[in-house]
């Protein structure tokens, strides 16, 4: 093989070690010679090799895991909490000079900012207002990463684990809770009862043949059970009408004059013969 041949030999192989093959969601950070050289791609891009050097950056949505944290909050509940973290690359010459991984820099600062958020609020917000929590860590991570080229799109708190003796006493709260709810309930229904039982009593005394008709429908419903015995008072304004008569009647009967022939008592004779 000739010279010339060595030459195209050595400038293909020179070209074949400069190109790189940058895909749609991939960004290259060029650097010639230590200096920053522009951003390149997608597609096919020549970079000098030995004297210049290239940085892959991938433009995708990126979900970081947050390990799980210790963390005391503000009413001095220990709990491990751990949540996910999505980021995106929004300035590839940011996120490689200004920051020396910007991965890793992004894992630790959702760990601090976790811990310090938490710390600050109250063992009933974490478990009833995560959109609220999850809002403020977004915010306060997005600032951060802000002049690395990165923005974080959302925080999300995954689990709260809490310690077995916190969770038998909010099992407790939750049914203490219930039983007091069940017996307001039952107070309102006897409440709401007995409003509806004084009016039908007034309604009663002003119609006394409403309570005739209630009773009759009473008989029928006990007399369409299979009892062998059945107790069952009579009320007494149904037999106010027969006493009154009773009353009447003897009334007359002391009224009655000697002539009339009405038969007198036994006392009275006696005293009639004497």
């Amino acid at each position: 093989m000739g010279p010339f041949a060595a030459i195209v030999a050595g400038l293909v192989a020179y070209a074949y070690l400069s190109l790189h093959v940058l895909k749609q969601y991939e960004r290259g950070v060029a650097f010639l010679l230590g200096k920053f050289w522009g951003t390149k791609g997608p597609g096919l891009v020549f970079v000098p090799f030995g004297f210049a050097k290239i940085e892959r950056v991938s433009l995708r949505i990126v979900a970081l895991d947050i390990p799980p944290q210790d963390v005391i909050t503000r009413d001095n509940v220990s709990i491990k909490v751990n949540a996910v973290l999505y980021m995106q690359v929004r300035d590839p010459r940011a996120a490689i000079i200004e920051i020396e991984n910007y991965l890793y820099a992004t894992s630790q600062l959702a760990q601090t900012t976790l811990r310090s958020v938490l710390g600050e609020v109250e063992l009933d917000e974490v478990l009833a207002d995560r959109e609220k929590i999850n809002g403020i860590l977004k915010t306060i991570v997005d600032q951060r990463t802000d002049p690395w080229g990165v923005e974080v799109s959302a925080v999300e708190v995954k689990d709260v684990d809490l310690p077995v003796e916190m969770k038998r006493a909010m099992a407790r709260q939750a049914e203490a809770e219930r039983e007091r709810r069940a017996k307001v309930i039952a107070a309102e229904g006897e409440f709401q009862a007995a409003g509806r039982l004084a009016e039908a009593a007034e309604r009663m005394a002003h119609e006394p043949q409403a309570l005739q008709l209630r009773y009759l429908q009473t008989l029928v419903e006990i007399a369409a059970e299979n009892n062998s015995t059945t107790v069952f008072p009579i009320p007494m304004d149904l037999l106010t009408p027969f006493m009154d008569m009773a009353k009447r009647m003897a009334t007359a009967g002391k009224a009655l004059p000697a002539e009339t022939g009405a038969p007198l008592p036994a006392a009275e004779r006696e005293r009639s013969k004497t």
